[in-house]
């Protein structure tokens, strides 16, 4: 009897289990087979439901658990108004802490219209990209491979919110930093006292780049193992997905600027002293940052692009981030980009992005006040680079030129 009992309780179990296994396979990762051979491209908004508060205990959600979160998202959408049930999860936080959390009243969504002027924009921008990747006269590596065929690592730049249907793409030295704090925000990943931080320029900048604070698609098959494709391709269908770019050439002096400029220990042994040695008549050079500066030495900016431009350099390593392409981070012709915004016309364009995601009651792009490098500074930059190589390095970068509209810089390549 007591055999026959054991059998009956794991006949049950087990059938109850298999259940729950269909129900979250057809709910989600079913529904990616429905989306494996269609384009990727933007799908109905609907608006989210409040963000629930969590512990600093639910940093590593289990795979069920994103699983379901994920399949909540939509089919339980709530409409973010105040009248919203919003159950708070209090254990861990203090009474005084649930009276400073108030998700019902800061979740409201704000419906301002979007003047027509910026709507236009966008679709300008979104067209071109589309007219680019369409056009075989234009050519640049990986342009014509699919979404399957880019590699794992190649999808570190995507950033995941599920918590509203966000997809960012960062590109550095284009407000990135900024755009990673929005991120962390929104998808409250990081807790004070119990609380997610509500403040963008609050998040230490150590915490802003620290990749455990980003869910990227470059993680997913390490968290979702076979399924991990799929879901990407659910996402990008169902997903908001932004980045923003800026002028190519004005990309590469920012970029010079922050690494070689200033004392940077690990650009300084990573990249200068390879310059130093290679082009700057430095067989020994110094072997810290502080000992250089000390004396005067770091690379110049003309060393700079003839490190660029040297085939040895991507034979040792793909270009850092800092100065790789942007349709090499982000793959406009693989991913059908919802929002491009430009650097030029960031405040703008970050006021009609978060009006466009319905969150901008819930956070501001934070405006900064630093010295940006500007277009007017390029002549004055490559004054001391070649023209040939001026030229070598526009055909480097003619494809982020082209894709993203800017304008092909005649006076510094025809002097």
């Amino acid at each position: 009897m007591g055999t026959s009992r054991m059998f009956r309780i794991f006949v049950i179990l087990g059938s109850a289990f298999m259940i729950l296994l269909i129900i979250i396979y057809w709910d989600d990762v079913g529904a990616s087979h429905l989306y494996l051979h269609t384009p990727v491209s933007p799908g109905p908004k609907t608006p989210h439901p409040p963000p629930q508060p969590r512990t600093q205990t639910s940093r590593t959600p289990s795979f069920l658990s994103d699983i379901d979160a994920f399949v909540n998202q939509f089919l339980e959408p709530g409409t973010g108004e105040p009248t919203d049930p919003v159950p708070v999860e209090t254990s861990n936080q203090s009474d005084r802490t649930e009276e400073r959390y108030v998700p019902r009243r800061e979740w409201k969504i704000h419906l301002t219209p979007v003047g027509a002027e910026l709507r236009d924009r966008q679709e300008q921008r979104r067209r071109l990209l589309q007219e680019v990747c369409a056009n075989d006269s234009v050519s640049f590596p990986g342009k014509n491979r699919s979404f399957d065929d880019i590699p794992n690592k190649e999808l570190d730049h995507l950033i995941v919110d599920d918590r509203h249907g966000i997809i960012y793409c960062y590109v550095p030295k284009v407000a990135c930093s900024n755009w990673k704090r929005i991120m962390i925000v929104l998808s409250e990943s990081l807790l004070q006292d119990g609380v997610p931080q509500r403040d963008p320029l609050s998040i230490p900048r150590d915490l802003v780049h620290n990749s455990s604070m980003h869910f990227t698609f470059n993680k997913f098959w390490k968290r979702y193992g076979k399924f991990a494709r799929h879901l990407m391709k659910v996402k990008l269908k169902k997903y908001t997905k932004f980045l923003f770019v800026r002028d190519p050439f004005v990309r590469l002096i920012s970029a010079y600027r922050n690494k070689f400029e200033l004392r940077n220990e690990d650009f300084y042994r990573r990249f200068a002293q390879v310059m130093l040695r290679r082009y700057a008549n430095q067989p020994t050079p110094p072997a810290a940052v502080d000992e250089a500066f000390a004396v005067g030495i770091h690379p110049s900016f003309s060393h700079f692009i003839q490190y660029l431009l040297d085939p040895q350099t991507e034979k040792e390593m793909p270009f850092n981030e800092h100065w790789r392409q942007v349709y090499r981070l982000c793959h406009p012709c693989q991913i059908q980009y919802d929002f491009v915004g430009h650097l030029e016309t960031a405040e703008e364009d970050a006021e009609h992005l978060l009006r466009q995601l319905r969150v901008d009651n819930v956070v501001e792009f934070p405006t900064s006040q630093r010295n940006l490098t500007t277009s007017s500074w390029e002549v004055d930059w490559f004054s001391t680079v070649p023209v040939e190589a001026r030229r070598e390095l526009y055909k480097l970068y003619e494809p982020d030129f082209r894709l993203f509209g800017y304008e092909k810089p005649d006076s510094i390549l025809n002097e």
